[in-house]
C-alpha cells in the first residue's frame, strides 16, 4: 500500500477520489436506469420479467417472480444447519439490539388547556433489497429486515437477483424467512427498485425500499425518492483504521483488507503517528495478498483507494477522521475510548485489537447498513426510525389560544400571510 505523508493536500486528493466514487459520479448511467425504471411502470410485470431474462439469464413468469414455500423448504435444506444457528444467533444479537432504539408515543398537558404530543406509526409496507452479485450477503437481509420487524412494519418485502437457473441464493432466503419477511421476488437491479417503489401486478408497491447495491441500484433508488422513501443512496464500502505504535501490525492489514475485497472501488485508509508501523502493515499486507482468494479485487481497490497516511499527531488524524466520515472506523490504540470521544463522523467504530470490522458485520448487532462517501456527517446507520413515521400532535384550549391569537396573527401578517391570520382572528372576532 501507498505510504504519505498526511498533509493537506494528500488529504484533499485523497477525499476527492473517495467522493467520485458514489452514485453522483456516474452520471452517465442514469440515462439507461430512467429509461429501466419508466419501462417497469408502464409495463409491469411484462418489463420486469423481461429485465430478469436479460441481466440475469434466467426465465422467469409473473407466476415464479415470488418464491415459494417450497423454495423455502428446499433452501433451507441446502444449507449447513450450523450455519442456519448462527444466523439464528446473529438475528437474536440484532433484534436485542434494535429494541433498544424503539419510542414511544408522547403526549404533554399543560394547566392552560395545551396539549402536545407526538405520534409513532410504523410504515405500512416496507421493501428490503439484497444483492446477488460479486458475491451473497444474508448478513444484509438480517439487517434491513429485523429492526423494520421491530419497528412494527405490517408488511415486508424483500427483492434479490436469481441466478441463472431462476433460483435466488439458499442464504439469502433462509435469512429473509428467519428475519420475518413477508413476502421475497426475485428480481435485482435498478428493475426491483422501480418494481418496488411502483408496484406490478405481482410486486406491492413499497413505502420504503432499503439495503444496498450496485450502482444501478444506487441510481434508482435516488430517481425514485419522493415516490417512496428510502434509506440513502449508498456508495462502494469503506473502512478506517487509526492506529499508533501498540497496534498490531497484522490485524491492522487483516482489517483493511476485509472491506477492500468487497469491490474494486471500495477504500481502505490506515491513519497512524507511526511509520514503523505503516511499513509494517504495507508488508503484512503484501503477505496476505498471496493467500486470499478475492486477490484480484483487492489489489484493484488498494490501487486506486488503499492510503496510509502518516500524521505527526493524534489530533492530526482525529481531525482527518472527522473530515473523511468513513463508513467504517476502528481505533486501535493504547486508549480507544479516549480518542472515539473526539470522533464526530463515522457510520459505526470499532474500539480495540478485538472488535475488528466483521464482527460488526454479522454478528455483534449493531446495524451494517451504514452512510458512505461521507455521509457519516449527515447519515446514520439503518435502525428503527428508519421504519416508523412520526406525527406531531396539537391540541389547544379555546382560553389557550386567547390568551396568544394576537402573537401568531402579528407574526402571520409579518410574512403576509393574512389567510393565516385571518384562520386565528376569526374565532375571537366576537369578543372586541
Amino acid at each position: 500500500m501507498r505510504i504519505v505523508n498526511l498533509e493537506e493536500s494528500a488529504k484533499a486528493q485523497a477525499l476527492e477520489k473517495l467522493i467520485g466514487r458514489g452514485a453522483s459520479g456516474y452520471g452517465e448511467y442514469e440515462k439507461t436506469v430512467q429509461e429501466i425504471i419508466a419501462d417497469v411502470r408502464e409495463n409491469g410485470d411484462a418489463a420486469l420479467i423481461a429485465y430478469e431474462k436479460k441481466f440475469d439469464r434466467c426465465d422467469l413468469t409473473s407466476k415464479t417472480l415470488r418464491v415459494s414455500g417450497e423454495e423455502i423448504r428446499e433452501a433451507y435444506a441446502a444449507l449447513d444447519p450450523a450455519l442456519v444457528e448462527v444466523m439464528k444467533k446473529a438475528a437474536e444479537n440484532i433484534r436485542v439490539y434494535h429494541e433498544k432504539q424503539k419510542k414511544n408515543s408522547w403526549i404533554t398537558t399543560r394547566d392552560d388547556g395545551v396539549i402536545l404530543g407526538q405520534k409513532i406509526t410504523p410504515i405500512a409496507v416496507s421493501g428490503c433489497y439484497v444483492p446477488g452479485g460479486r458475491a451473497v450477503y444474508p448478513s444484509s437481509v438480517l439487517m434491513n429486515i429485523v429492526p423494520a420487524k421491530v419497528a412494527g412494519v405490517e408488511k415486508i418485502v424483500m427483492c434479490t437477483p436469481p441466478g441463472p437457473d431462476g433460483k435466488a441464493a439458499a442464504g439469502t432466503i433462509v435469512a429473509a424467512d428467519l428475519a420475518g419477511a413477508d413476502e421475497i421476488y426475485k428480481a435485482g437491479g435498478a428493475q426491483a427498485i422501480a418494481a418496488m417503489a411502483y408496484g406490478t401486478e405481482t410486486v406491492p408497491k413499497v413505502d420504503k425500499i432499503t439495503g444496498p447495491g450496485n450502482i444501478f441500484v444506487a441510481l434508482a433508488k435516488k430517481a425514485c425518492f419522493g415516490v417512496t422513501g428510502i434509506d440513502s443512496v449508498a456508495g462502494p464500502s469503506e473502512i478506517l483504521v487509526i492506529a499508533d505504535e501498540t497496534a498490531n501490525p497484522r490485524f491492522v492489514a487483516a482489517d483493511l483488507l476485509s472491506q477492500a475485497e468487497h469491490d474494486p472501488m471500495a477504500s481502505a485508509i490506515l491513519l497512524t503517528t507511526d511509520r514503523n508501523l505503516a511499513e509494517a502493515v504495507s508488508a503484512e499486507v503484501n503477505g496476505f495478498l498471496k493467500t486470499l482468494s478475492r486477490r484480484e479485487i483487492i489489489s484493484k481497490s488498494l490501487e486506486d483507494y488503499g492510503y496510509i497516511f502518516v500524521g505527526e499527531t493524534m489530533d492530526d488524524l482525529v481531525d482527518a477522521a472527522n473530515t473523511i466520515a468513513s463508513e467504517h472506523l476502528e481505533i486501535i490504540t493504547a486508549d480507544p475510548f479516549s480518542v472515539m470521544t473526539r470522533i464526530k463522523n463515522a457510520g459505526a467504530i470499532f474500539l480495540g485489537s478485538y472488535s475488528s470490522e466483521p464482527l460488526g458485520d454479522y454478528f455483534a448487532g449493531p446495524n451494517h447498513i451504514l452512510p458512505t462517501n461521507g455521509t457519516a456527517r449527515f447519515f446514520s446507520p439503518l435502525g428503527v426510525d428508519d421504519f416508523v413515521k412520526k406525527s406531531s400532535i396539537i391540541s389547544y384550549s379555546k382560553e389557550a389560544l386567547r390568551a396568544v391569537h394576537e402573537d401568531i396573527e402579528l407574526f402571520a401578517k409579518s410574512e403576509g400571510l393574512t389567510a393565516h391570520a385571518n384562520s386565528i382572528a376569526v374565532r375571537f372576532e366576537t369578543e372586541g
